[in-house]
C-alpha cells in the first residue's frame, strides 16, 4: 500500500488493517523538501495504529532532483500559497514515479495488489481512471506480472473519507509543503486543503499550525 503520511493515504491504511490480514505500507523517497518531516509523522501514525496486521514500513528510493531541478518541491522555495489554484501543486509524473517501483517490488515479492488513495476530484492527468487502468496494464506487461492497482476512494468525496478516519490518530498525519520547525506552516496550498478537509467533515482539527502560535 502506497502511503505518504497525508490524510487520505493514512485513513486508507487505518481501514485496510481492519479488513486485510496483512498490510505492508510502502513509502517512496523522492527527495522532496518536506520528506524527512513527513516520514517522521508517518512513523508515528503507523505506531499509533498499533495493529498486528500492519507490517513494518518499506522505504524505496525514487529521487526526482535530477529531473525536477530547481522546482519548489525539491528546493522548498516559493511554494504555492493558501490562495493558489489546485494545479499549482502539480508534480509532473508523480504517480508514474511512485507506482513504477512499488509495482515491481510487489511483483518480485508475490504481493498481488497495491493500493493508493486518489480521489475522483483530483484534477491531475496521472490520477484518472483511464491512467490507472492503462498504467497497470503496461507495467504488468513489462514485468510479466498480475499486480492490481486498487483505488477504493475513487468516487468518494473528501469529507466522507475524512469521516471514515474518525477515531484514528490523524494528529500524526502530515500535509504541508512548507513546514516550519517540523510543523504545518498553516499558509501553504496543502495546509489550506487540510484545514478545509476537517471543516467540511465537521471534525475537530488536531493539527498544530505554526501560524496559530
Amino acid at each position: 500500500m502506497l502511503v505518504s503520511g497525508g490524510l487520505d493515504s493514512a485513513i486508507l491504511v487505518g481501514e485496510a488493517v481492519r479488513v486485510y490480514p496483512c498490510v505492508r505500507p510502502i513509502y517512496i523517497r523522492t527527495g522532496s523538501a518536506w520528506e524527512s518531516i513527513e516520514r517522521d509523522h508517518l512513523t508515528r501514525f503507523l505506531a499509533a495504529l498499533d495493529s498486528p496486521r500492519l507490517h513494518p514500513l518499506l522505504e524505496l528510493d525514487q529521487p526526482t532532483g535530477d529531473i525536477y531541478g530547481s522546482h519548489w518541491s525539491v528546493t522548498g522555495a516559493n511554494v504555492p500559497t493558501h490562495d493558489s489554484a489546485d494545479d499549482a501543486v502539480f508534480l509532473p509524473g508523480r504517480n508514474v514515479l511512485l507506482l513504477t517501483k512499488a509495482m515491481i517490488w510487489c511483483h518480485l515479492n508475490e504481493v498481488p495488489e497495491i493500493a493508493l488513495a486518489p480521489l475522483s476530484t483530483n484534477p491531475f492527468p496521472d490520477a484518472t481512471v483511464q491512467f490507472f487502468d492503462d498504467f497497470e496494464a503496461v507495467i504488468n506487461r513489462a514485468i510479466g506480472g498480475r499486480v492490481s492497482i486498487l483505488r477504493p476512494y475513487t468516487g468518494i468525496l473528501k469529507r466522507d473519507v475524512m469521516r471514515r478516519g474518525r477515531g484514528m490518530p490523524l494528529e500524526y498525519t502530515f500535509s504541508c509543503i512548507a513546514p516550519v520547525l517540523g510543523r504545518h506552516c498553516g499558509r501553504c496550498n496543502k495546509c489550506a486543503e487540510r484545514i478545509r478537509a476537517f471543516e467540511d467533515a465537521d471534525m475537530p482539527d488536531p493539527t498544530h499550525y505554526a501560524t496559530s502560535e
